[in-house]
C-alpha cells in the first residue's frame, strides 16, 4: 500500500492529500454496511426490556413505515438508537451525527434530541425533568419530534407487534446512505 511521505500534517503535499482523500473515499463508502453491523449489534444487548434494542428500533421504522413517513424519516426510525453501543450516556448525539450528513436539519434535529423528549414519559423515576423538552418548544422542529416519540418511539416496546425485518429496510438506509452529503456538512468533511 502507497503512503503518504510525511509525518507532521503541516508537511502534508497535494499528491499525500491525494492519497489520503482516496482511502477516505473508499473507507466512506463502506459505512452503510459498518452501520447495519451496529444495529444488527443492538440484539445483543442485554436490557430488561421485553424486547431488545434491535426489535425496538425495527417497531420504530415499521411504525413510521406504516405511517407513511418518508423514506429519510424511516431510515432515522430504524437508527436512532445506534450510539447505544457505543456512547450510553449520549447515543442521541452519536446517531445523529453519523445520519448528519446524509438526512435534512429535521431528521438530524430529531435523532439528536429524541432522549430529551423521550425522558417526557419516564423521567420522573429516576427525578428528571419531565418538561425538558418544552426548552426547545421555539424549534422549528420541536413538534416533529415530539411526533417522533409520541407516535414511534415511546410505542415500539410490544413483544406482540409484528415488525418489518432488517432486510426490509436495508435498500432504505443504503439509498439515504448513497445521497451526496449536504450542504450543512461540507465544511465539516472539507468538500
Amino acid at each position: 500500500m502507497e503512503t503518504v511521505t510525511f509525518t507532521r500534517m503541516k508537511d502534508c503535499t497535494k499528491e499525500d492529500f491525494a492519497l489520503i482523500d482516496a482511502a477516505e473515499q473508499k473507507h466512506a463508502a463502506g459505512l452503510v454496511d459498518r452501520v447495519l453491523v451496529v444495529l444488527r449489534a443492538l440484539k445483543d444487548e442485554p436490557m430488561p426490556l421485553q424486547v431488545d434494542r434491535l426489535e425496538h428500533c425495527l417497531q420504530c421504522a415499521t411504525r413510521a413505515h406504516r405511517e407513511g413517513a418518508d423514506e429519510e424519516l424511516v431510515v432515522a426510525a430504524l437508527l436512532h438508537d445506534i450510539g447505544d453501543e457505543l456512547a450510553p450516556y449520549n447515543h442521541c448525539e452519536l446517531a445523529a451525527a453519523v445520519l448528519r450528513p446524509y438526512v435534512s436539519e429535521q431528521t438530524y434535529w430529531i435523532v439528536k434530541y429524541h432522549g430529551v423528549f423521550q425522558a417526557h414519559y419516564y423521567g420522573s423515576h429516576p427525578g428528571m425533568d419531565i418538561n425538558a423538552r418544552d426548552r426547545y418548544r421555539d424549534s422549528p422542529h420541536y413538534e416533529a419530534c415530539l411526533e417522533f416519540c409520541e407516535k414511534w418511539d415511546q410505542e415500539s416496546f410490544d413483544p406482540a407487534y409484528q415488525s418489518l425485518p432488517v432486510e426490509f429496510f436495508e435498500p432504505m438506509v443504503r439509498r439515504v446512505f448513497a445521497r451526496e452529503p449536504f450542504k450543512h456538512d461540507r465544511e465539516v468533511v472539507g468538500a
